[in-house]
């Protein structure tokens, strides 16, 4: 697969991009994908989108995941889960991968929030 650079796609952003390298849970949303947790590092990230690099080798384009940004333990209230989907894969050396992930929505599990709210991005 050949690299892009963000000059590629400069029709598709609506946001910036910020250098941000904070970690990052993500697992499959649909039951027909294995389940797996990937805990990798984001590289940047936008209003609408998160780029991280990984080794696994299960993401394909248009896969639906579910991706908690930025990621510190099951249990902090301060996580924030979304719902997102796959839009590029990029190879990268040494056996790794450039994942783009676009953010669809949010998942507010928050406290204050009434239960099972959901927040379109």
């Amino acid at each position: 697969m050949a690299e892009t650079t963000d000059t590629e796609f400069p029709h598709k952003r609506r946001f910036r991009r910020a250098k941000m390298v904070k970690p990052v849970r993500v697992r499959p949303s649909e039951p027909r994908d294995e389940h797996f947790e990937d805990m990798p590092v984001s590289v940047n990230a936008s209003k609408e989108g998160i780029y991280f690099t990984t080794r696994r080798k299960d993401y394909y384009k248009g896969m639906r995941v579910f991706v908690t940004f930025p990621f510190s333990s099951p249990h902090d209230p301060m996580n924030c889960e979304y719902v997102a989907e796959v839009v590029r894969i990029e190879e990268l050396p040494n056996g790794r991968a450039g994942i783009a992930v676009h953010l669809k929505m949010t998942m507010n599990y928050s406290s204050a929030a009434k239960p099972g709210v959901v927040t379109s991005i």
